[in-house]
């Protein structure tokens, strides 16, 4: 997206949920067509694995119940792996044009996709006819999909970030779990007793593999008061001092405490399925990471809780955003966009349905009460009834939440060509996990020149 639609979405807080877990599966756009019984037949992906069996079995039958009110229309659903975007999976996807007629990407995949040739524009359709709760959703979120007035996705969850703390380890390693760290030097302080504890226990968790790490390295730049690239989106802005702080702080607790494991080169599920063993004390995520380390990994609601994102001599100066959306395969026909719309406001944008169906969510003991997503403006008809259905059905510790929900920090979006730029930043936050001796005036200044070449060449 360009720079100034960019900023406009700096100060929103974006929620993205962390991937459902699936299996790799295959499709045919050609198959997505209208057949001679006037029926229109599209493909979705992001269908949950068979592991995940309530989530699994919601699915299919809201395809059932959805196809039931609409019996012309056949979805047709795909699984594409663990995550539903695998960066390097879903740039194969793009390059080779197997992608699904409606296909999941993150609020910064939007130049990839476009670059690619993959997206249709879906201005014209998406409007209270296909979607009937258009009107309330985000107008930022929207635009976080909006390139040159054209409208390319559809947004369906959105993220912020903060500090998720397990409140067992604190209370063992003699911390308040109602008190949680406020600053990088509280953080590290608390990692050095947790970690104290021994078993294998980290104190505090990061990523540094499979772009996590640069993604994570955003966040930590962030809540220092940084910025990943130039106001201008030009140049990278991250060689600084508040770079040069977010990886001496991951150093110093790494190699000067040694509170934060022997293993790294952690990407998503590795730190999560850490986690959910009772074998990192914090990190930093969304709400909904609570969610994968319940019922992807095994863990427990009542041990998390959540604090805003620490800044480094006070409150942060900022937190990331980011979330995700459903982009339209190019080539499709009006039958078939309007079709994948009503599929996405049933599933996915819609109090009481799919996503948002916490009746049914309750007892399957799916999770129910965090802060987030929020994809209706503030004081909507839609976001009012999200909220009474989701505090009627709360079924975990939803006090956990208070203190993040109770101090907001400033949202920042990601940059642009995120994932590239993330691919990079990986090799600095794993330089300094990794070697006791790393240069991190070096790593700093190699990943610069590094993102610069990346921008230049996008011209």
């Amino acid at each position: 997206m360009s720079v100034p639609q960019y900023r406009k979405t700096a100060a929103l807080a974006l929620v993205a949920g962390l991937g459902l877990s699936l299996t790799a599966c295959s499709t045919k756009s050609d198959d997505a067509t209208s057949d001679a019984g006037g029926k229109v037949t599209i493909t979705v992906d992001c269908q949950p694995v068979g592991s995940q069996k309530d989530l699994l079995q919601n699915w299919n039958d809201d395809v059932a119940e959805f196809q039931r009110q609409n019996p012309n229309i056949v979805v047709k659903s795909v699984s594409v792996g663990e995550q539903c975007n695998n960066p390097p999976d879903f740039t194969a996807r793009l390059a080779g044009g197997t992608v699904t007629d409606l296909f999941y990407g993150y609020m910064t995949d939007l130049q990839q996709v476009l670059d690619s040739g993959q997206a249709m524009d879906i201005t014209e359709f998406a409007n209270k006819e296909t979607i009937p709760t258009w009107d309330s959703v985000d107008p930022a979120l929207k635009e976080v999909f909006t390139e040159d007035g054209k409208l390319y996705a559809v947004p369906t969850k959105n993220y912020s970030m903060g500090l998720l703390y397990n409140k067992t380890l604190f209370q063992q390693a003699g911390l308040d779990p109602n008190n949680p760290p406020k600053t990088w030097p509280e953080v590290r302080e608390a990692a050095k007793k947790i970690s104290a504890l021994g078993n294998g226990i980290a104190g505090y968790a990061e990523y540094s593999a499979g772009n996590t790490g640069g993604w994570h390295f955003t966040a930590l730049l962030y809540s220092q008061g940084g910025q990943v690239l130039t106001e201008d989106g030009k140049k990278a802005d991250f060689n600084n001092a508040m770079g040069r702080q977010v990886l001496q702080n991951l150093k110093d607790m790494r190699y000067g405490d040694n509170s934060m494991g022997s293993r790294q080169l952690l990407q998503w599920a590795d730190l999560l399925t850490n986690a959910a063993a009772g074998k990192v004390g914090m990190f930093i995520g969304a709400p909904d990471a609570t969610t994968a380390i319940v019922t992807q990994f095994q863990g427990k609601y009542q041990d998390w809780a959540m604090a805003p994102m620490p800044g480094q001599d006070g409150p942060a100066k900022g937190t990331l955003g980011g979330g995700e959306g459903y982009f339209f395969k190019k080539g499709l026909s009006k039958e078939q966009v309007e079709a994948g719309l009503k599929w996405l406001a049933y599933e996915k944008l819609t109090p009481g349905k799919g996503q948002f169906d916490y009746v049914r969510a309750k007892p399957q003991n799916q999770p129910v009460g965090l802060p987030q997503p929020t994809l209706f403006s503030v004081g909507s008809d839609a976001q009012k009834q999200e909220v009474e259905l989701r505090k009627a059905n709360a079924n975990l510790p939803v006090e956990n939440f208070t203190a993040f929900e109770a101090t907001p920090v400033p949202i920042k979006g990601e940059p642009r060509n995120a994932q590239a730029i993330y691919a990079v930043l990986d090799a600095a936050m794993s330089g300094v996990l990794t070697n006791p001796n790393a240069n991190i005036d070096e790593l700093l200044k190699t990943a610069e020149g590094k993102v610069n070449q990346l921008l230049a060449a996008e011209g």
